[in-house]
């Protein structure tokens, strides 16, 4: 018997899909778990596959449309069986689609139509009189100009002469015929005084862009983090020098080379160890602190940014970590991340170093209590122990924390560690 298949939730907080490609056409026989099409989430990419055996009676969503969860998308059933009420019931509106497509058909780039160009210049339409001397009409009609398409500079928006000598000069200027401009022409005294023709400059357009699905669900999350959790924040100047060194000299003698991601990361989760309130998660009447150290990198992409995690990193190496966020980050490029490896952090790192921004503090991405925002590593000049000024290599550490999980000494502990393990290395070999 034909039935629908519905848009399902492909990650946890999709509740609208757009299918970018359909794998099946109609009249294809699919089996469970043949890949139907693929969907673009909130968050990425992903294949939908199919729970049922039969055959594609009818695709309902084309490439490139929307739907909402619970939407049928397409019909499977027996070859030959009659769809018509099947289809018909499915033209059905979603209360969430519909929304979204109300947002985004208010997209509108200013001058769009010829109405709205006239009037955001400040000329009179075509259809109605047109302010002009009688030289600029003289010599708009020598010259074949339509004189209603000039935008005037005189005078509450007269048209005169240097106006028209400015669009003859461009080669600009669309055609009259002159019983078109006569309409408009009465003999008057010429104006003989000599104007000299300003550049006319036309404003550049606004561009409007539709908030659309992924960037909503952004926004939506970080606001709700940064007004519900009492955010507070603590900065502390790094040395970098030894962590740059080691870098500098494994990945010259390496064939695989480490970033400065995954050194910072497997040192955050061993500062995350010493002080596990800080790797902990408010949850209403409960606080949990967590076993294990997954740690989210934000990452950047076209319309938005993406946390990848590194999971279990206490257990694993930096060569270990390295690996597997240098997958991530690729996967989160090319929006194939799968829900499990984006979400539940219980610690998140947002590096901007490679912008060259030197300090900024970030908004605490949920479940965790605590995000760290990385600057760049810049030279600077540094008192040392000895009172003498020496250059060495900094990093400014800011850590945002949620107030309800986190006391200010709890914080300043786990910042004091970090530190310390940033700036000696050595350390973490010391205390295994």
């Amino acid at each position: 018997m034909a039935e629908n298949i519905p848009m399902i939730a492909l990650s946890p907080t999709m509740e609208i899909g757009t299918i970018t490609k359909w794998n099946i056409k109609e009249g294809d026989s699919v089996s469970s778990g043949d890949v139907l099409c693929e969907v673009e989430t909130d968050k990425a990419t992903m294949e939908y596959e199919s729970s049922e055996d039969g055959v594609i009676l009818k695709i309902l969503i084309p490439e490139g449309g929307k739907a909402a969860v619970g939407i049928p998308i397409a019909i499977i059933g027996e070859e030959g069986e009659d769809v018509t009420e099947l289809v018909t019931e499915s033209k059905v509106d979603s209360p969430v689609l519909a929304k979204m497509e109300k947002s985004e058909t208010s997209e509108t780039v200013n001058g769009t139509d010829n109405e709205s160009v006239v009037s955001a210049l400040g000329v009179e339409s075509n259809t109605g009189p047109v302010k002009a001397s009688p030289l600029a009409r003289k010599i708009a009609l020598d010259e074949g100009i339509d004189i209603r398409t000039i935008h005037g500079t005189g005078p509450g928006g007269r048209v005169i002469k240097r106006d028209i000598e400015s669009v003859i000069k461009q080669g600009k200027f669309g055609a009259t015929t002159t019983a078109d401009v006569k309409k408009e022409f009465s003999p008057k005294p010429v104006e003989t005084k000599k104007e000299i023709a300003p550049q006319q400059i036309v404003p550049a357009k606004d561009k409007i862009t539709p908030v659309l699905h992924k960037r909503s669900i952004i926004a939506k999350r970080l606001a709700e983090s940064k007004f519900s959790a009492p955010h507070y924040y603590m900065r502390a100047s790094v040395k970098m020098d030894s962590i740059v060194k080691a870098r500098q000299v494994f990945n010259q003698t390496n064939p695989v080379k480490i970033s400065m991601n995954a050194i910072i990361m497997k040192i955050v989760a061993e500062a995350l160890k010493k002080n596990s309130m800080v790797n902990a998660s408010w949850q209403n009447d409960t606080i949990i602190q967590y076993g294990r150290v997954d740690i989210g990198l934000a990452v950047a992409q076209e319309d938005g940014l993406i946390t990848p995690v590194v999971r279990n990193i206490e257990e694993k190496s930096i060569l270990k970590i390295n690996e597997e966020l240098k997958d991530l980050i690729e996967k989160a490029k090319n929006n194939r991340l799968q829900p499990e490896e984006y979400t539940e952090a219980t610690f998140t790192i947002s590096n901007m170093g490679s912008y060259g921004v030197e300090e900024f503090t970030a908004i605490i991405n949920p479940p965790g209590s605590a995000i760290l925002a990385v600057g760049s590593i810049q030279k600077q000049p540094v008192v040392d122990e000895n009172e003498r000024i020496i250059v060495q290599q900094m990093a400014k550490f800011n850590l945002s924390c949620d107030h309800r999980v986190i006391d200010g000494v709890v914080a300043a502990g786990f910042m004091k560690d970090l530190k310390n393990l940033m700036e000696t290395p050595l350390l973490l070999f010391m205390e295994k």
